[in-house]
C-alpha cells in the first residue's frame, strides 16, 4: 500500500468538491465537471509511485491537471452545445467567494459562456480560485505578460457584462446582423453595429499573419473585419454555436480558416475574439464537425 496516498476522510472529500467547483466554473456543467474530475484522479494514479511521492502539493497537481482537462474540453468545438446560459451551482452547495477584482454572480456565469477558453480560464483560475499567475500562465500555454493580459480582457467584459446583460437570443440577433454586414461589405452597416469603444484581438499563435495588437474603436474593427473577412470565391462566412452561444465560423475552401466569437452590451458588439492559430483551430476542421447552423 503506498501510504503517501492515506488522507483524512474530510480532506479527501474537500479536496474532491475542490477540483468540481473549478472544473464546473471552467465549464458551466455538473456532469462534464465530474468526468474531468475522474480523469484527473485516473491521471494522478496512472503516475508512477516515485514520481508522485515527488509532489509535494498533490492538490496543486491535481488542480492543474483538471485546469488543463477543462480547457481542453472547451476548444472543441460545440461541447457546450445545449447548456442552459445560467446553470445552477452542482449539488446546490455554496459557490466559491467573490474576490476583490470582481463579484461573482449569476450575470458572471451567463457572461463566462461568451469568453473565449483562454479568457475564462484566465478569469476563474485567479479570480474565483486564487491560484497563482505562474500556474494559470502555464495552463492557458502563456507567458506570465500574456496571461495578465488574457485577465485583465476577461475582468473588463465581465464588469460591461454585470452592468448590463445581455440574453441570448439578442446575442443571437446581433450575431446574425454582424456575419450580414461582414458578407455585405458595407463598413457603415458594420459600424452602426459596434460600440465606440469595442475592441478586436486576432489571435494567430505566430502561426499565420495577424494583427499582433488589439484594434480599437468601430471605425478600425469595423476596416479590419471586413479586410480580413473579404469573401473571394471558396470563402464562407456562417453563424454557429461556439461555446453555447452563437458565433461565427471562415471556411476557405471547406476548412475552418477562423472562428469569431463576440461579447454584445447595450445592444452593441464591445468585444471581438478572432482565432486565426491553425492549431486551436485543428478540431474544427476535424470529419466529425456538425454543419453550421446557418447559411
Amino acid at each position: 500500500m503506498d501510504h503517501t496516498d492515506v488522507a483524512p476522510i474530510a480532506e479527501m472529500l474537500e479536496e474532491r468538491r475542490y477540483l468540481i467547483d473549478v472544473a464546473y466554473w471552467m465549464l458551466g456543467s455538473p456532469s462534464e465537471a465530474e468526468c474531468v474530475v475522474d480523469e484527473t484522479y485516473r491521471r494522478w494514479y496512472r503516475l508512477p509511485n516515485g514520481v508522485r511521492k515527488r509532489i509535494t502539493d498533490p492538490r496543486s497537481w491535481l488542480a492543474k491537471t483538471a485546469g488543463e482537462l477543462c480547457l481542453d474540453r472547451l476548444v472543441l468545438p460545440d461541447w457546450a452545445d445545449g447548456l442552459p446560459a445560467t446553470v445552477p451551482d452542482p449539488q446546490g452547495t455554496e459557490l466559491p467567494p467573490a474576490t476583490e477584482e470582481e463579484e461573482v454572480g449569476p450575470v458572471v456565469l451567463d457572461a463566462l459562456d461568451v469568453l473565449p477558453p483562454a479568457e475564462r480560464a484566465a478569469f476563474v483560475l485567479n479570480d474565483v480560485f486564487g491560484m497563482s499567475p505562474d500556474t494559470v500562465a502555464d495552463i492557458v500555454g502563456h507567458t506570465e505578460p500574456e496571461y495578465a493580459e488574457l485577465l485583465d480582457r476577461a475582468r473588463h467584459y465581465l464588469r460591461i457584462q454585470r452592468s448590463r446583460p445581455t440574453t441570448p437570443k439578442e446575442h443571437d440577433i446581433l450575431t446574425r446582423a454582424f456575419r450580414q454586414a461582414c458578407v455585405s461589405g458595407d463598413p457603415g452597416i458594420l459600424v452602426r453595429l459596434l460600440s465606440p469603444d469595442v475592441t478586436a484581438w486576432f489571435d494567430g499563435g505566430g502561426k499565420v499573419r495577424a494583427v499582433s495588437r488589439a484594434v480599437r474603436g468601430s471605425r478600425q474593427v469595423a476596416d479590419s473585419m471586413l479586410t480580413l473577412l473579404a469573401l473571394p470565391l471558396r470563402t464562407t462566412l456562417s453563424t454557429h454555436s461556439v461555446n453555447g452561444r452563437t458565433g461565427l465560423v471562415a471556411r476557405y475552401n471547406h476548412q475552418v480558416a477562423a472562428v469569431i466569437t463576440l461579447g454584445i452590451a447595450d445592444h452593441r458588439v464591445t468585444q471581438v475574439w478572432v482565432v486565426l492559430n491553425p492549431d486551436k483551430l485543428h478540431s474544427w476542421n476535424q470529419p466529425s464537425l456538425p454543419g453550421p447552423t446557418s447559411a
